[in-house]
C-alpha cells in the first residue's frame, strides 16, 4: 500500500478514478503513519506527517466531489505538493531513526572497539569521567570512588598504598576519548551516577538504636552487637552515614573500650567499626574530633592484638586524610606507637602502619616529629632487610627534607643502601625515590661526596639514573654529579 501511495508522485496526470483509489488509500494509510509517528516521534524539519496527511485528504476530497471546478489542476498540483511533503517526511523520519539505531550501536560497541587507555582499569569499559588517583593512575570516577568507598586504600592496578583519596580529573584523557568518539560519530556518554547510599527502613533505625544501647549492656551483648555493628558498617555504607546524625553514637558505640577490662575480641570489632566508619569522607572530622577516639586508638596501638592494632593504624591513616586531622593526631603522640609497631615488623600490620606515617608526615610538624620518635631508624632497618621497599622508601624520601633526618640517614649508612637499591631495581618509583634521598644528602652532608664519588668511578650508578631514569630522577642524578665534579675541579684549581 505504501508503495502505490508514493508511485503516483510520478504520474503525469490524475483521474477522478486514480484519485477515488487515492482518498481510500490515504484512509488506511494515516492510522498506520500516524501511530508510528507517535511512537518513534523525533524533531524533523519537515511538516508534521499528521498534518500533511490532513491536508492531502482535504484536497483529495475537494477533487472528487466537484471535479468541474475551473481550478482543479490547481487543486491536482497542491495535491501532488502535499503527497511529497509526507513523503519527504516520512523519509527524514526514517533517515533520524536509523541514524539514532547507528549511533546506539557504536556507543554499545565502542567499549570493544575503543583503545585500551581509554578503558577503566576496573571496569574495562569506555571511561565517562576520567580521574587520577595518587598513584597517577586513570580510572573512571564511579567505579574508582566505590573501590574507596569499600575501604580500599591500595591502587587497584600496581598494588600501591595510597598516599591519599583525592581524585583529580584528567581533562586530557577527557578530550581525547571526546576527540574519538567524534571521529568515530559516536556521541560521547554522560557520566555514570552512583550512589553509594542504601534506603534505610525504620526498622534499620531501630536496629541501630538497639545495638547501641547494648554497648552499655553485659559483655556477652556487647560483644554480639560488636559484630554485627562491625559487619554493617563494613558492607553498608547508610550505617556510617548513621553515626553522623547524632553527636552521641561514636561515644555510646565506643563505652565498652572505656572500662578496666575489655575482652580483645570486642576491642577489635569495636576498633574495626571505627576504621569502617572513618571511610565515610562525612564522618572523618567527627570522628577524629570525638575526644575519646584518639586516645583509644592510641592504646588500641599500643596494647592491642595484632589485628585490632593494625586497624587501629589503618584508622589513623584514614583519618589523616584531612589536614586538620594531620593536625591533631600528630599533637596526640600517634607517630610513636607508629614507629614502635613498625619496629617490630609483623607482616600483617606493616603497609597499613607505613600508609599512616607518611600520610601524617604530609604536614611539615609532623615530620619533625616523626624523626624525633625514631622513625629514620626503623625505615632503614626494613629497608636494608627489603621488607616493604616501595611503602617505606617513599616515607624515608619524604624525610629527608628534614636536616635532622639527613644527618641521621648519613650516621646509619643509607648512602650504601639506597645505591645498592638502584642497582638491584627496576622499578623506576624506587630508583626516582633513592636518587632523591642521596641528592639530599649530598647537599647537606659534604662527608659523604667521598663515597658517591667511589660508587660512582666503580659503577656508574648516577649516571645511569642520569641517562636512564625518570624526568626527576635524571634531574637529581646530574644535580650530584654536577656538585661531584665542581668539587673534584676547585681541588685541582686550589
Amino acid at each position: 500500500m505504501q508503495g502505490s501511495i508514493f508511485e503516483l508522485l510520478n504520474l503525469t496526470q490524475v483521474t477522478p478514478i486514480n484519485l477515488q483509489l487515492l482518498h481510500l488509500a490515504l484512509s488506511l494509510y494515516a492510522s498506520s503513519v500516524v501511530l508510528n509517528f507517535e511512537v518513534k516521534r523525533r524533531t524533523y524539519s519537515a511538516r508534521d506527517p499528521t498534518v500533511a496527511l490532513k491536508e492531502l485528504q482535504r484536497l483529495v476530497k475537494s477533487i472528487i466531489e466537484d471535479s468541474s471546478s475551473d481550478d482543479e489542476n490547481g487543486v491536482i498540483n497542491q495535491t501532488l505538493q502535499a503527497l511529497k511533503e509526507l513523503k519527504d517526511g516520512r523519509k527524514q523520519r526514517l533517515c533520524s531513526i536509523r541514524k539514532l539505531n547507528d549511533n546506539n550501536r557504536n556507543c554499545n560497541e565502542s567499549s570493544t572497539s575503543c583503545p585500551q587507555e581509554f578503558r577503566c582499569p576496573i571496569s574495562k569499559e569506555l571511561m565517562r569521567e576520567p580521574v587520577i588517583l595518587s598513584t597517577g593512575q586513570t580510572y573512571d570516577k564511579p567505579f574508582i570512588q566505590k573501590w574507596l568507598k569499600a575501604g580500599n586504600r591500595i591502587c587497584p592496578k600496581t598494588q600501591q598504598v595510597l598516599s591519599h583519596t583525592i581524585l583529580t580529573p584528567n581533562h586530557l584523557v577527557r578530550d581525547m576519548i571526546t576527540q574519538w568518539c567524534k571521529n568515530r560519530g559516536v556521541q560521547f556518554p554522560g557520566p555514570i551516577q552512583y550512589s553509594d547510599q542504601d534506603e534505610l527502613t525504620e526498622a534499620d533505625r531501630d536496629l541501630f538504636s538497639s545495638l547501641l544501647k547494648k554497648m552499655s549492656s553485659t559483655q556477652s551483648e556487647q560483644k554480639e552487637a560488636a559484630r554485627t555493628l562491625r559487619s554493617l558498617t563494613k558492607r553498608m555504607p547508610s550505617f556510617r552515614a548513621l553515626f553522623g546524625e547524632s553527636l552521641e553514637s561514636i561515644p555510646q558505640l565506643l563505652t565498652p573500650l572505656c572500662q578496666m577490662e575489655i575482652h580483645p575480641d570486642l576491642q577489635e570489632d569495636l576498633i574495626t567499626t571505627l576504621l569502617n566508619l572513618s571511610i565515610h569522607d562525612n564522618n572523618k572530622k567527627l570522628v577524629a574530633e570525638t575526644p575519646m577516639v584518639i586516645p583509644l586508638l592510641l592504646d588500641a596501638l599500643r596494647f592491642g592484638t595484632i589485628e585490632s592494632r593494625t586497624n587501629a593504624a589503618a584508622t589513623v591513616f584514614t583519618l589523616s586524610a584531612l589536614d586538620s586531622n594531620k593536625s591533631l593526631i600528630g599533637k596526640s603522640g600517634a607517630l610513636k606507637p607508629l614507629i614502635d609497631l613498625l619496629e617490630e615488623g609483623h607482616p600483617l600490620a606493616i603497609k597499613d602502619i607505613a600508609s599512616a606515617i607518611f600520610t601524617l608526615c604530609i604536614q611539615h610538624e609532623n615530620k619533625a616529629r616523626a624523626v624525633r620518635d625514631g622513625a629514620v631508624r626503623a625505615l632503614l632497618n626494613k629497608i636494608k632487610n627489603r621488607v616493604h621497599v616501595d611503602e617505606l622508601l617513599a616515607t624515608l624520601a619524604m624525610l629527608s627534607s628534614n636536616q635532622k633526618a639527613v644527618e641521621e640517614m648519613g650516621d646509619l649508612g643509607a648512602v650504601s643502601c639506597l645505591f645498592s637499591l638502584i642497582k638491584e631495581t627496576n622499578c623506576a618509583r624506587n630508583n626516582e625515590n633513592c636518587i632523591a634521598v642521596l641528592y639530599t644528602i649530598c647537599c647537606y652532608d659534604r662527608t659523604k661526596w667521598k663515597e658517591m664519588r667511589e660508587e660512582e668511578s666503580k659503577y656508574g650508578t648516577l649516571s645511569q639514573v642520569a641517562q636512564n631514569g625518570t624526568s626527576r630522577a635524571k634531574r637529581k642524578g646530574n644535580g650530584i654529579l654536577d656538585r661531584l665534579n665542581r668539587a673534584i675541579n676547585l681541588t685541582h684549581t686550589a
